[in-house]
């Protein structure tokens, strides 16, 4: 009887100590997005001014007022330095004098040249007083069209000493001082003025997305124009995205040989004065778009030596380590060039638990689109 008992017992209790393996571990998996995916040519460049223009003293006198605030913001046409006017307004008058007097002198001698053709006809006097007569004529005339030049050359230099803005912009500070002598041996600069709306974003193209982009316009039937009207978009180094807006305008005929790249220049509107020449910026450039494009989660993504992957549950809910070619970043999701289906259940929460090889309870989830990511 104790026989019996104790084997009961033992046997009990092999039952309790039996190991029960523990249920696999749950992990969130999602197929991968699908929608249409704008592809993107993205460089650094810079801004520069559409124009921006020296201005000089362009004749000689001492500077007698400074007309504008150094920085401040003018309108074309707006005197900005006045030099000397008086001298070369009494200038301008002398010769305006003395083209009256040309003017009187011609016209007295084109009178005596009348008269003497009218006497030659009736016999009165000898052609040699025509020919001194019309000679005079035309000494008077030269005379008079030299006058009229050198009125036309006092009014342009009177107009000189006044220095106004050829266009709206924003004036630098001024170089010289009030009292100054100016344009004594050469032209003096005075100040700087600087458009800044519109503004010029300048930036390089490497020779493969110069081939990759002739090859898809080709495709598309885009001739060089069209490529030149596509839009640009910019963002500031502080800038979350590219909210500056506007359209390429200029591309280089050649690529330099020296460093492989193809200048391109964008122009962009900047009426609010965000945008200062000079800064540097992130550029990119619609080039195609993808109409279904397959995205995951960024996160979702590991990396080894042999390039990125992520972690795909099959059929059995085993997982599998692919390798995947990736693309670019649309906000927090990354577009899958090639390696993945779009009924592939990737593994996006959870990757510590996933062991490739291991059998998991895939959770089936879906991915959504983060707020504010990029389009």
């Amino acid at each position: 009887m104790a026989f019996v008992i104790s084997a009961f017992v033992t046997s009990s209790a092999c039952e309790q100590n039996a190991f029960v393996p523990p249920p696999p571990p749950k992990v969130e998996v999602a197929p991968p997005m699908q929608r249409a995916v704008t592809r993107y040519l993205e460089a650094t460049g810079n801004t520069a001014p559409i124009k921006n223009v020296d201005l000089v003293a362009r004749v000689q006198g001492v500077l007698q007022s400074i007309n504008y605030k150094d920085g401040a913001a003018v309108k074309a046409g707006t005197t900005l330095f006045t030099i000397e006017p008086e001298t070369y307004r009494l200038k301008l008058e002398q010769a305006q004098a003395a083209e009256a007097g040309a003017q009187a002198s011609a016209k007295q001698a084109d009178a005596d040249f009348k008269r003497q053709s009218d006497l030659v006809q009736r016999q009165v006097v000898s052609q040699a007083t025509l020919d001194t007569s019309t000679a005079t004529r035309d000494n008077a005339q030269a005379n008079l069209q030299q006058a009229q030049v050198n009125t036309r050359i006092a009014a342009v230099n009177y107009g000189y000493t006044n220095v106004v803005a050829p266009f709206d912009g924003i004036v630098s500070a001024h170089l010289v001082s009030v009292g100054e002598l100016v344009g004594a041996s050469s032209p003096t600069q005075l100040a700087t003025i600087v458009a800044l709306d519109p503004l010029y974003v300048n930036f390089n193209v490497n020779e493969q997305d110069v081939l990759r982009i002739r090859a898809e316009a080709r495709r598309r039937g885009m001739t060089p124009s069209d490529i030149e009207q596509l839009p640009v978009e910019v963002g500031l180094q502080t800038d979350s995205g590219y909210p500056h807006k506007g359209r390429l305008d200029y591309a280089a005929p050649t690529v330099n040989q020296s460093t492989g790249t193809l200048a391109v220049r964008g122009v962009l509107p900047n009426a609010d004065r965000v945008l200062l020449p000079g800064y540097f910026v992130r550029v990119r450039v619609p080039v195609d778009q993808q109409p279904n494009a397959l995205l995951v989660p960024d996160v979702a993504l590991g990396s080894d030596q042999a390039g990125r992957f992520v972690l795909v549950v099959n059929a059995e809910n085993i997982v599998e380590q692919r390798k995947v070619q990736t693309g670019p970043l649309e906000g927090e999701l990354r577009v899958i060039e090639s390696g993945l289906k779009p009924d592939d259940r990737v593994v996006t929460a959870g990757l510590l638990r996933a062991i490739p090889g291991q059998k998991v309870d895939p959770q089936l989830q879906k991915i959504e689109t983060p707020p504010g990511s990029a389009k």
